[in-house]
């Protein structure tokens, strides 16, 4: 029986003890544990399994911990956890209280920087190569990997501009692979398609005229290529970049055929590469298809209506519009802030434009959303997926901050549907035109309604209801953190609790209110969302101005970063299951 090469690696240095010449056997074990482990725990997949010969490379010629290597985005750093300390305990990747999806500061000191938004390796990494050379350390090498994708994106081209006039040690590996999560996009992506490794452009490369020495491309999947090539650098001054042409699901043949599907596949035979048939029982829709199948409806009827995303096409589904109206409707890469003003833009000139952007992406645009949009009163129609707790991502990706940070903001309408009707009701609503912008926050995964495809009713802005009578108890809350409170109401000792859906966050429906503050004593606010700053806060600024002394608990994220888990399993962290809604109003009835 022959002896497995990754049994005996739990750190880089055992890594460097073999020889080249068996460096291949590890790729492939180190391929097929992957593959093994994420077919039945689930995460991401297809990025991990295109840099397998990298990572092993880097680890093989670098000094790490001590050189300092720095992962874009972290979807393709499972190859590095397992060779850093964390093979034995991989297989709780993205569990609660297991290891986190992304290079993680805390979790090991071979992770040099916290990453999960992409485009930020590059500086993070040059401000690592510039204390190094202020503390005389002029050995050490500073690497960072960056994919085709993330380094179109602003961020990473200001990282480029600075550390071109440096003489650090820093080194951009370009991880090429003509995708993120999604097929690149624009004219750097097109130039770097031809960079085959047959041929390469007949013109200087953009990052020599940003004065990076550049070398490659190089076949991302040839370790011998790549040690060669990697030693070569190590002993070259300043500023460098290599370009690597990997192959993105490389190893599985349904992996690189749908890099898309295969990115995060779910649950998948291991032997096979197929993807684990679905339940033939019909399910509510997912609220990004609620959106998907809402934009095309409405863009039907509108020539006006315009759809853009920032490098999210697939997971946000306006890629059903994209498909139906290609004229009308962008994916313009991981560019958030380019996505903000140029719907603006697009509005300035009288269309109607439903920007969709996931919560935690958004936070990325902030000064777009302030100055570009909200201060000119421009209507641009923000859709915000992946509200709320999101699960297994964690801490990185939750979109919990998006109430607290825009309900701060003049001239800007917030509104959270509780299901898959309100989605639509509003969304037609704005398409109708709006005199200010308005942003719309829903949550990923499935919602309730399975028979949600109803006509459309207008809703009116600033408007909120009653979903349950009570006299006793008032439960006010906005969007589908509803649900839970629904479903914590099923406890037969729970009596005469009112429920109260105000969906609009700004503007406040302040007559509903004021006929809360008056028939119920003790009101408990639910959102899943910070506390600070959130819901609830803008519920006690409303009481402190009209004088009432009601009993208000508010309900919601503390003051943290919660962690990575299911969906379910840190709303109850949180206190905002069902189970955790019930305790709280049973203590206080």
């Amino acid at each position: 029986m022959a002896t497995s090469l990754l049994d005996d690696i739990n750190f880089p240095e055992d890594l460097r003890k073999l020889t080249r010449s068996q460096l291949p056997q590890l790729a492939k074990e180190l391929r097929k544990f992957i593959i093994d482990i994420v077919a039945t725990k689930e995460g991401h997949l297809g990025a991990s399994l295109g840099v397998i010969e990298l990572t092993i490379a880097l680890h093989y010629v670098f000094n790490t911990p001590e050189d300092l290597l720095v992962w874009d985005v972290g979807h393709q750093a499972y190859g590095h956890k397992i060779l850093t300390g964390r093979k034995a305990n991989f297989h709780t990747n993205r569990r609660l209280n297991g290891i986190s999806g992304f290079p993680k500061k805390e979790e090991s000191v071979y992770d040099a920087f916290g990453v999960g938004h992409s485009s930020t390796a590059i500086s993070a990494t040059l401000g690592m190569a510039i204390a190094s050379q202020l503390n005389g350390n002029t050995k050490r090498q500073h690497i960072a990997v960056v994919g085709d994708a993330s380094i179109a994106s602003g961020m990473a081209f200001e990282g480029l501009n600075h550390a071109g006039v440096t003489d650090t040690n820093l080194l951009v590996i370009l991880n090429d692979n003509a995708i993120g999560i999604d097929p690149s996009v624009g004219a750097l992506k097109e130039y770097l398609t031809k960079a085959t490794l047959k041929r390469t452009p007949n013109q200087d490369t953009i990052f020599e005229a940003l004065n990076f020495d550049c070398s490659g491309p190089v076949d991302g999947h040839n370790l011998m290529e790549l040690l060669q090539e990697l030693e070569r650098l190590k002993k070259v001054p300043g500023p460098k970049l290599l370009h690597v042409i990997t192959k993105k699901g490389k190893g599985l043949r349904q992996a690189e055929e749908d890099q898309v599907k295969y990115h995060a596949p779910g649950k998948f035979n291991k032997d096979t590469g197929d993807l684990l048939p679905k339940s033939a029982v019909l399910q509510p829709p997912k609220f990004q298809d609620v959106f998907g199948i809402t934009m095309v409806e409405l863009a039907e009827q509108n020539p006006k209506i315009m759809g853009i995303s920032p490098a999210m096409p697939t997971g946000s589904s306006l890629k059903f519009m994209m498909d139906t109206f290609p004229a009308r409707a962008f994916d313009v890469g991981i560019a958030e802030q380019h996505a903000v003003t140029f719907s603006a833009g697009l509005v300035t000139q009288g269309m109607i434009v439903f920007c969709n952007i996931y919560s935690t992406f958004l936070q990325r645009a902030y000064d777009q959303v302030i100055h570009d949009v909200c201060l000119q009163k421009l209507p641009v129609i923000f859709c915000l997926d992946r509200a709320g707790i999101v699960g297994e991502d964690g801490a990185t990706h939750h979109g919990i901050f998006d109430l607290a940070y825009l309900r701060c903001i003049p001239n800007l309408i917030v509104f959270a549907p509780r299901n898959e009707i309100e989605l639509r009701n509003i969304m037609y609503t704005a398409s109708l035109g709006l005199n200010l912008p308005i942003a719309i926050r829903y949550p990923r995964g499935r919602g309730t309604k399975i028979d949600w495809k109803k006509p459309f009713t207008k809703k009116e802005i600033g408007k909120g209801e009653c979903i349950k009578k009570g006299n006793g108890i008032a439960v006010v809350s906005v969007g589908t953190i509803i649900t839970n409170v629904e479903r914590a109401l099923t406890n037969s000792s729970i009596q005469e609790v009112a429920v109260y859906d105000l969906g609009f966050i700004k503007p406040l429906d302040k007559k509903l209110l004021n006929a809360i503050f008056k028939k119920h004593k003790t009101i408990i606010t639910i959102e899943d969302g910070v506390k600070t700053g959130g819901f609830g806060s803008a519920i006690l600024e409303f009481a402190a101005s009209n004088n009432y002394k009601n009993t208000i608990h508010v309900t919601g994220v503390e003051d943290q970063f919660p962690e990575h888990g299911s969906v379910e399993e840190l709303q109850d962290l949180c206190g905002i299951s069902p189970k955790k809604i019930s305790e709280l109003i049973q203590k206080l009835q």
